[in-house]
């Protein structure tokens, strides 16, 4: 029978979560090598491949998903034993792990959470942020409990791994245009496509899987992109200055400052943006956990976080 030890288990569930070596190394604070050394230990130990390695990164083959589900329980009955120990609140007042993306975290996260302390000022949440696609890799290595990500059209599975998750829409929006004070467009509702000819835009660099917002989706034409940012309030910034526009979900409107307006598009077909909320379906969530997603769902329902088209 195969031994694996507690470090391996930690070095498979990070590499799951990250979805490189590299990123796994930096996580954990060994070098790439040396995670690449151990993966391959492990497999060996395994018997078995258990990493696919592809361009985009590292994924797990289907006897490194089995090995993952246990490792998950394994590794949380640990942290749990650990917290016991040191007289911390056992497994049933853990708090509740909630991931979500850049704009909902922002946009989203805080109205639920301020009706969570109304309500539930037992409950306690601990949040992560990070990408879609960061977001769906920790909840299938079993590092957060639920996650709140973003769906572009054509609005396709979340990722191709089995069990499919338990996904459930938010809320589903167009995407809107972000401008100055002193901008042309600011004060307009709505524009047409073509009045956005010429404008320079804000956006965030695509990284491997990662598609994020910046330029109008299908915009004719090569678009002037003069400020490559990943960062929300640095975009949001620089728009307020005038120096160019940008993208954002509806989901952020909450978070946008006094001195940045938002514009609708008129264009077909329309660019819709889904929010939706997402379990892992081999964990149950807990009677907390619902009761997050209740608060999450609340503030989905509610028109100032998610904003009017």
């Amino acid at each position: 029978m195969p031994e694996f030890g507690t470090g391996d288990l930690m070095i498979l569930r990070a590499i799951a979560q990250r979805g490189s070596f590299t990123a796994a190394a930096r996580e954990l604070g060994y070098t790439q090598s040396a995670i690449s050394r151990r993966a391959a230990v492990l497999e060996a130990t395994a018997g078995r491949p258990l990493f696919q390695r592809r361009p985009a990164g590292v994924q797990l083959t289907d006897a490194g998903e089995v090995l993952l589900r246990h490792a998950t329980v394994v590794l949380s009955a640990l942290d749990a034993a650990a917290r016991e120990l040191h007289g911390l609140p056992d497994v049933r007042s853990e708090p509740i792990r909630l991931g979500a993306f850049a704009s909902a975290a922002a946009g989203l996260v805080p109205s639920a959470l301020r009706a969570l302390a109304d309500t539930r000022p037992d409950l306690r949440v601990v949040l992560r942020e990070g990408t879609t696609a960061a977001m769906v890799r920790a909840l299938r290595a079993g590092t957060v409990d639920m996650v709140v990500v973003a769906s572009t059209q054509p609005f396709r599975p979340l990722d191709d791994r089995e069990p499919p998750l338990a996904a459930e829409v938010l809320a589903e929006r167009d995407l809107l245009v972000a401008v100055g004070p002193r901008h042309r467009l600011a004060g307009r509702s709505q524009v047409d496509l073509d009045e956005l000819a010429g404008e320079r835009w804000i956006a965030a660099r695509s990284e491997g899987d990662e598609h994020l917002l910046g330029v109008w989706p299908g915009l004719p034409g090569r678009p002037d992109v003069p400020f490559i940012v990943r960062d929300w309030l640095t975009k949001l910034r620089l728009v307020a200055s005038g120096a160019g526009i940008t993208t954002i979900p509806a989901v952020l409107l909450p978070a946008l400052p006094a001195d940045v307006h938002h514009v609708a598009v008129r264009d077909e077909p329309r660019e819709r943006r889904r929010l939706v909320l997402v379990h892992a379906p081999s964990r149950p969530p807990t009677a907390d956990a619902k009761v997050v997603a209740a608060a999450l769902r609340a503030a989905a329902a509610s028109p100032d976080p998610v904003g009017a088209s």
